[in-house]
């Protein structure tokens, strides 16, 4: 049996290098010189017809996927950070994602939003909640960069949300509806409640409407409890009474977005937010202890499950209910969160096992994700750390990577884009 409790493990910092190690000058102007360079590569997200396309290797569209919500909600979101950050040119790639989060991309005679516009210009069918998430998301961080339009956007995507896909009576979000939210889909999953998590935090920070983060606390509370009877592992995916099924995608278990088994990457994302909301709900530590632990058991067994295993360097995308590795492709955003939790879990305990993870997780992003020579990072990679694209051709865009330099310095209690919109 694996040891899960990483403080007894080898975990050292990596070989004592600045550039590595959190709070030196070295890591800060390495992470600052790589949103900028984030910044710089996703600029030519915006089409015509508004909205985002998926970038290639280089940064440029790729038509084949055509419009895709959850990208334009992404890069709306980072450009709106960018705008706070005062970076040249940031205001007009937010208005290009709002036009199309306001326009083409928008249903004008069911409500919501469509998954996609297809590359033939068609719109993809179903209302999924996943991309409203990030609609939600880019319209709070555009609220608080001052965007014209924001206001409204974030009001009707609240509404859309409200009505179709929070479910008040479980206390957790439902996840597919077809065109004209008729009939609801059998399939519940953890994925876009996560986001839903990240996005109801957002909307909380940004507009002090309190009803968003206790919203987020019940999804949270589910969470933990799943996650605390099955071993630390959570559940991706359920029924529609919310029975767990642990063999979903059995035959298809590298799905963009519904793997088979666990994620090791979303267990150390859900354990960032986990702490984020115990920090920003209770007033002392005796309120937020339990959540911050259940955060540390959610990150050591996604560590002892997912990295460096069988003689590899790297995260493993999916695991078996046992722990053992499924899928060994190592995802980018899954070390995007690595950093982003290992810090926060530092901040939040003090444990120096955290900051030492970091240099781990860092050094490896330097050596093996970032693209020093085309820009952005590497969305995929094999075991052995080759570029592949079977699951993510291309770079499609940069919100996990750009929001890992810069999470790791904020106030851990706070959303990124009000924690960014703080500090002006």
């Amino acid at each position: 049996m694996k040891d899960t409790d990483t403080s007894k493990q080898d975990v050292k910092t990596s070989q004592a290098n600045p550039k590595y190690e959190l709070g030196t000058v070295a890591n800060r102007t390495f992470m600052a010189s790589e949103t900028y360079e984030l910044l710089d590569f996703g600029k030519g997200f915006p089409v015509p017809q508004g909205g985002s396309g998926w970038l290639d290797d280089e940064g440029h569209i790729d038509p084949s996927h055509g419009v895709q919500t959850w990208i334009t909600g992404r890069m709306t979101h980072v450009y709106s950070i960018a705008a706070m950050l005062g970076w040249p040119g940031a205001e007009a790639l937010v208005d290009a994602g709002l036009k199309g989060l306001m326009g083409v991309l928008h249903d004008d005679v069911n409500g919501g939003w469509y998954p996609s516009i297809r590359a033939d210009g068609t719109p993809e069918a179903g209302k999924t909640c996943y991309p409203h998430a990030f609609v939600m998301l880019s319209a709070s961080s555009a609220l608080l960069a001052g965007h014209p339009g924001a206001k409204e956007l974030l009001d009707e995507v609240l509404k859309t949300y409200d009505e179709y896909f929070w479910d008040d009576e479980t206390g957790l979000a439902v996840d597919t509806w077809n065109s004209d939210f008729t009939e609801l889909d059998d399939y519940r999953g953890v994925n876009a409640n996560m986001h839903t998590t990240e996005a109801f935090l957002a909307v909380a920070d940004a507009t002090g409407d309190n009803k968003y983060r206790v919203r987020a606390g019940r999804i949270v509370d589910h969470v933990v409890v799943w996650a605390m009877n099955n071993n630390w592992r959570i559940p991706e995916h359920f029924g529609p009474d919310w029975s767990i099924d642990l063999e979903y995608n059995a035959d298809k278990k590298d799905d963009q977005f519904k793997p088979y088994g666990a994620t090791p990457g979303h267990g150390i994302e859900w354990a960032r937010l986990i702490t984020q909301w115990a920090l920003s709900s209770f007033a002392n530590r005796d309120g937020a202890w339990p959540y911050i632990d259940a955060a540390e058991h959610l990150f050591r067994q996604a560590v002892a499950d997912g990295w460096n295993r069988d003689g590899t360097t790297g995260m493993a995308y999916t695991v078996d209910w046992n722990g053992d590795p499924v899928v060994t492709d190592r995802m980018h955003w899954t070390l995007a969160e690595s950093l982003n939790t290992s810090a926060t879990l530092y901040k939040a305990t003090g444990k120096e096992e955290y900051r030492n993870w970091y240099a781990q997780f860092a050094r490896y992003v330097d050596e093996h994700l970032i693209d020093h020579d085309k820009g952005s990072w590497f969305h995929q990679l094999d075991k052995d750390n080759h570029v592949i694209g079977t699951v993510w051709p291309g770079k499609s865009d940069v919100y996990h990577a750009f929001q890992s330099t810069l999470i790791p310095y904020l106030d851990p209690a706070v959303s990124i884009a009000t924690a960014i919109k703080n500090a002006e």
